[in-house]
């Protein structure tokens, strides 16, 4: 339970349960990251079981607990997903995981076996586990990803979609992206928005003194601080960034950038930051594990990404009250629809710059 958006979207949905008509298992890979104690104490939390807990850790750490036939699983299935990808060429890499979850669901051990749910639902793909290892009446599987701009290998994914009784979209383009890749699923799919646990945003956002969130995101009298959250990844476009905020100041804006978050892009943001000579004016706070005070400081909330599915902190940033500029990616209109706090702009740099200015001095 890392900070994510699709891990957000779990608490909200859990926090809306009415818990005297439901029980609730909830299974988590494992138990660790920010959000596992605002689980609500409803949910009744399963046990870590040992496999499991291997399936995204460093395979050298993997080999030496002892769990060699999962590290060769998951190696055998990284072979084979490069044998893939030299025929294809994917955009990017995300058929690895169907590859992996291929090889390595035949292995694992079912989950909580001694018990038959009325309802399984698997959250985050990949599906395969639940599939394979709850024994349930009905199966649902849940769509956080836009496919229009993921790599797919349907010969793999389309199998584990169809075995499902239900496939629960975030939005409508979302759904229209999706059913582009898998037509054949029409029937199966409805479509539910994200939830975001409101009261849990607001009452985080007054947890940190105002004065202690301005020693990181200083107030100057005409200086407008943007805040992008969101991991670094090729998804969010913060290696832009720097790009884009030089451009807003060479029109003479005084703007400064902060990102809060991490991940593998890190260090492609700071060279991209250091060659745009932004060091002052694109700031990197790191991690955080509250952004929500942060967020309510900023001026702008601002969403550069390339492609998302429903992004989180934008329904978060707007139920702090901010006002939200996002690029327009494939299913940023059926987001921006839900408020007039969201505005669209270019996703090229300079269209996403020239957006930025206009809406900031207008």
């Amino acid at each position: 339970m890392e900070l994510g958006g699709a891990e957000m979207s779990l608490l909200g949905l859990l926090e809306s349960l009415d818990y005297s008509e439901t029980e609730v298992d909830l299974f988590v890979y494992s138990h660790r990251g920010e959000l596992m104690r605002w689980i609500p104490g409803q949910v009744n939390l399963l046990p870590e079981i040992p496999q499991y807990k291997q399936i995204e850790r460093p395979i050298t750490d993997v080999l030496k607990e002892g769990f060699f036939r999962i590290a060769m699983a998951r190696i055998k299935a990284k072979f084979l997903y490069r044998r893939y990808a030299e025929k294809t060429h994917p955009i990017d890499g995300n058929a690895v995981f169907s590859y992996v979850s291929r090889g390595l669901s035949p292995i694992l051990p079912d989950i909580n076996p001694g018990k038959e749910y009325d309802i399984a639902v698997s959250y985050l793909a990949p599906h395969n586990y639940v599939l394979d290892h709850v024994r349930a009446k009905k199966k649902i599987a849940w769509i956080h990803t836009d496919y229009s701009n993921v790599d797919v290998d349907t010969s793999l994914e389309l199998p584990i979609w169809s075995a499902y009784d239900r496939i629960v979209s975030i939005s409508h383009d979302v759904t229209s992206n999706f059913l582009g890749v898998f037509p054949s699923l029409a029937g199966k799919i409805e479509e539910r928005p994200n939830k975001i646990p409101v009261e849990y945003v607001c009452s985080r956002s007054e947890e940190i003194a105002p004065e202690e969130v301005e020693k990181e995101m200083p107030k100057y009298s005409r200086r407008v601080n943007l805040l992008s959250v969101g991991r670094f990844c090729q998804a969010k476009n913060y290696d832009n960034v720097p790009d884009i905020c030089r451009r807003l100041r060479s029109e003479g804006l005084d703007i400064c950038w902060y990102l809060i978050g991490f991940g593998s892009d890190e260090a492609l943001i700071r060279c991209r930051i250091a060659e745009a000579g932004m060091e002052e004016y694109v700031r990197i706070l790191g991690k955080k594990e509250n952004p929500y005070p942060y967020i309510k400081a900023c001026d702008f909330y601002v969403q550069p990404s390339r492609y998302e599915g429903s992004p989180m902190t934008v329904l978060e940033a707007l139920a702090l009250g901010k006002q939200v500029i996002m690029t327009d990616f494939p299913t940023a209109k059926s987001v921006a629809a839900q408020s007039p706090l969201c505005h669209i702009v270019s996703l090229d740099n300079e269209g996403c710059a020239e957006g930025i200015f206009s809406l900031i001095n207008r």
